[in-house]
């Protein structure tokens, strides 16, 4: 298991030692991680990874190696120098029809939800597949993993598959947009060029064609004229949804990324999740520990800023009206209020959506951020950037 693991990081490219590995099984025979599967990933992290430029390629090879392995603890821990292979093995789904998921009903909303999650904390004692009620794998409790329920709570599960979750138990982690990305974003910047206002800024050391000409006639001798470079003066403030259901749209979004970039001089960016809340970051693999306060923000970048959302607006409509209701942690003020906020800030912000135009009547909450937005949603295609980028300048 451990060598698959070593050599699945080779061939990420990950700068990984003999040494290194032999430090990681030593560690393991004195038992500094034995049945915790948090435990272990950290402790191989930290003797495997010397470059935190290496976090995210170690975290992709991480979860594809140990797919499906749980975590094992307390009374339900065994003597045995590895875990059974049945353990190692994601829990079969279970399978149901159509009429079987029609009869399976929602608790009856956010509140008893929750109040209901907090009352099995309290009562479970011990591990659960299948079933209705307990937290476990499969199954159709609303509580737990890889089973099915219209509207539940996610534990321990490594991605979404039918998307009723309305809040996920688990610490996950994104990786940054890259803004190298050069494939495909040359029509995108064509797109963006409706947004610029162009102004003579920094040195004056850009040839003066016309004026040159000009002072050579007047001057009788060669006098050669410099002018500042003319740049776009716009200034752009980006708001990047990350992880989740946007990961199947990183292409096109780092294409999009890569072209302001090289477009807006004065651009600034932030990462969120699902919706806007209290917090925003620029790095994600710092996501937890270096969020900057959204009202800094908001004091910050002035109205003078033009402001742009990208996200496909797909979640639980909990995250967007209920205090409370975000995927990942508990947000004082429900979303409907910052995205609020920021149209008072930002009255001609957008919001760019990946996901086709004709598929946002299937999302409720895609409904409900398009009307907060003031209909200023827009399909993230090069027709809708520039429906939206003149909407911007009006």
């Amino acid at each position: 298991m451990f060598t698959n693991l070593f050599y699945s990081l080779k061939e990420a490219s990950v700068p990984i030692s003999l040494r290194e590995y032999l430090t990681l099984l030593e560690a393991m025979e004195h038992g500094v991680a034995m049945w915790d599967v948090e435990e272990f990933y950290f402790l191989a992290r930290s003797a495997l990874v010397k470059d935190e430029r290496n976090i995210d390629k170690f975290d992709r090879v991480f979860s594809q190696v140990f797919k499906g392995l749980e975590t094992v603890s307390g009374a339900d821990a065994i003597p045995q120098q590895e875990l059974p292979e049945e353990w190692l093995r994601m829990m079969a789904e279970k399978h149901l029809s159509d009429e079987e998921k029609q009869q399976i009903e929602a608790l009856g909303g956010w509140e008893k939800l929750m109040e209901t999650l907090k009352q099995r904390l309290e009562e479970q004692e011990k591990r659960h597949q299948g079933g209705s009620k307990w937290i476990g794998t499969a199954g159709t409790s609303p509580f737990g993993a890889y089973g099915y329920n219209p509207e539940g709570v996610r534990i321990g599960q490594k991605e979404g598959r039918y998307g009723r979750a309305v809040k996920v138990w688990d610490k996950r982690e994104f990786k940054n947009f890259d803004d190298d990305v050069e494939l495909g974003t040359r029509n995108i910047k064509v797109a963006l060029k409706r947004l610029r206002r162009w102004a003579r800024e920094g040195e004056a050391d850009e040839f003066d064609l016309n004026g040159t000409i000009r002072a050579t006639a007047e001057h009788g001798y060669l006098d050669v004229k410099t002018r500042p470079e003319r740049r776009n003066a716009v200034k752009l403030l980006l708001f990047l949804d990350v992880g989740g259901s946007m990961d199947g749209y990183i292409r096109v979004v780092e294409e999009l990324f890569s072209a302001a970039r090289a477009e807006f001089k004065h651009m600034e960016y932030f990462y969120f999740h699902n919706c806007l809340y209290e917090g925003v970051w620029k790095d994600n693999r710092r996501r937890y520990g270096e969020q900057r306060d959204t009202w800094d923000v908001l004091r910050t970048y002035g109205p003078s800023y033009k402001c742009i959302f990208v996200g496909d607006a797909a979640m639980s409509p909990y995250e967007v009206v209920y205090p409370g209701g975000a995927v990942e942690h508990w947000n004082a003020e429900s979303g409907e209020t910052w995205l609020r906020r920021v149209s008072d800030q930002w009255p001609s912000a957008v919001w760019l959506n990946p996901v086709p135009e004709k598929g946002w009547r299937y999302t409720q909450s895609t409904a409900m951020i398009k009307e907060i937005m003031g209909d200023r949603m827009f399909p993230l295609t090069l027709s809708g950037i520039g429906d939206a980028m003149r909407e911007l300048t009006r």
